[in-house]
């Protein structure tokens, strides 16, 4: 295998002349990950609404999140490609049901956490149900839903270079590549590692930013 490789480690020659392709699979790795991420969480908000309405409808959401989660993802893929082909819809959903059972438990945590004084201060100013979840709950959530969301952000990274098998690219193209060559790429595979570790990192920092941007209050209260 790599071992058994004339090939030098890492070669910045062959990082010079795939600059393009690595920008490339480095948006389309980026773009996978944005629309899952997206996707999820706005199913996430869904079921935890009904969660919240329904009591009895929360362990059920979970478990069935729970069960998706589960799912190997070769084999989530397999099961949709009869029906998407090998697409980015096919890619994306697996992707997104991973991010329900970490964003639903998330989100339905921090509105619960909301205090009960602060719900009855906005009902008794006229809130509606609707009007009480955007503008109080879902904001006063906002450090344990992102908190959330960093989670399944660095998941869902490491899970997109699993799509190059449908060849959605990715940087996991570069992974497959430098593998299944007659000689191992190994200048190929680190691209592939390397780059998806530092997306994760600066995606996780970003997040992390965001959130002591939208929620100053949560900063001050770890203080």
């Amino acid at each position: 295998m790599l071992a058994e490789s004339d090939r030098p480690l890492f070669e910045w020659r062959w990082v010079d002349r795939n600059a393009d392709a690595i920008l490339q699979r480095l948006g389309e790795h980026l773009a996978l990950t944005a629309t899952a991420l997206a996707a999820g969480l706005v199913v996430s908000i869904g079921l935890a609404v009904l969660s919240l309405r329904w009591r009895w409808f929360y362990p059920v959401a979970l478990s069935t999140a729970g069960a998706l989660y589960v799912v190997p993802s070769l084999g989530a893929f397999a099961l949709l490609v009869p029906f998407f082909g090998l697409s980015f819809t096919t890619a994306v959903i697996p992707l997104a049901t991973y991010t329900l059972l970490i964003l639903l438990r998330n989100i339905v945590t921090g509105i619960q956490q909301v205090p009960n004084d602060v719900r009855e201060a906005a009902v008794g100013m006229g809130y509606t149900r609707a009007k009480l979840l955007v503008r109080v709950e879902l904001p006063l959530a906002l450090p344990v839903v992102i908190a959330g969301l960093r989670v399944a952000a660095v998941t869902t990274i490491g899970l997109v270079t699993v799509t190059s098998m449908l060849g959605m690219g990715g940087l996991g193209f570069f992974i497959r590549a430098g593998i299944q060559t007659t000689t191992p790429n190994p200048t190929a595979i680190i691209v592939g590692i390397g780059l998806s570790i530092v997306l994760a990192v600066v995606v996780d920092f970003l997040l992390w930013l965001s959130e002591r941007a939208l929620a100053p209050w949560a900063r001050k209260g770890r203080a």
